[in-house]
């Protein structure tokens, strides 16, 4: 699943591509990609020209006033650029035309997870997708990071994926930040020192950066709008390293199950203490 680097990542090529543009049509091909949207509320994007493309946490936002597009791209959501005569493959579930560009941009998902959701400009901050999650881990200050943790008494890899606690960490940079921390990811959140709960605050960051610098990692489908694959991948420390030599100590990394995701860990470098 696209995690916070990733999104990030599509949110810039599509902010250089879209921003401006004066939406035409907004087709939908598979009902069920639409949340809390009736079909025709599409329709009212005919003519609105899109002013704005963040992200929150995993989510992305397109913005094109008086309405907004929330899209959650789950396992294998992507976007990309097509003329409109290049045949449409059976993927392929959400088209945006535009009336000042040759090419459309379309969106495919392959395991249909992912959806869009159509909504007020206005609504979209406190939306049930986006008003639920926690402060983006880039912005938070330190003395916030320490205090989620401190009333957290669940092990430290299961908060980190908490949406609700962080917005954006997945499975990916929790490992690698909590390898880079040098802290066991059963270790109980509300056990960590004020030294430890800094460094992995500072751990986090630095991974984050990095990772959109490179334009995120690319594992199976994810790739930017572009259709680049990230280069992050190649910089892993722990993830997908399963009994190769730990990149610090020497180490083996390992593998467990945690909350039901595969966690990779240096047993070496990253010592469980609570």
């Amino acid at each position: 699943m696209p995690e916070l680097p990733e999104v990030e990542t599509i949110a810039a090529g599509l902010r250089a591509g879209i921003v401006g543009l004066r939406i035409k049509t907004a087709r939908c091909r598979l009902p069920k990609l639409l949340r809390a949207t009736r079909p025709e509320a599409l329709g009212a994007l005919a003519g609105t020209r899109i002013s704005a493309v963040r992200r929150r946490g995993k989510i992305l936002i397109v913005e094109a006033y008086p309405r907004a597009l929330l899209f959650h791209l789950k396992m294998t959501g992507q976007f990309f650029w097509a003329r409109p005569d290049r045949p449409l493959d059976k993927h392929t579930h959400f088209i945006l035309s535009f009336a000042d560009a040759a090419e459309e941009l379309r969106f495919r998902d392959v395991r249909k997870f992912g959806f869009l959701r159509c909504l007020s400009c206005g609504e979209v901050d406190t939306c049930d997708e986006v008003g639920r999650l926690g402060p983006e881990p880039l912005e938070i200050i330190p003395e916030e990071f320490a205090a989620r943790l401190s009333v957290r008494g669940g092990r430290l890899k299961s908060v980190l994926l908490d949406q609700r606690v962080l917005a954006g960490v997945g499975n990916i940079y929790a490992d690698e930040a909590l390898h880079a921390a040098g802290l066991h990811p059963l270790t109980a959140a509300n056990r960590l020192s004020a030294a430890e709960k800094r460094r992995l605050w500072t751990a986090l960051r630095c991974i984050l950066k990095a990772a959109i610098a490179a334009g995120g990692s690319s594992i199976r489908d994810y790739r930017s709008v572009g259709g680049e694959i990230g280069d992050f991948q190649t910089r892993h420390r722990v993830y997908g390293r399963e009994g190769e030599k730990c990149r610090r100590c020497g180490g083996t990394i390992r593998r467990i199950v945690i909350g039901g995701r595969a966690t990779f860990y240096c047993p070496k470098c990253q010592r469980k203490k609570y």
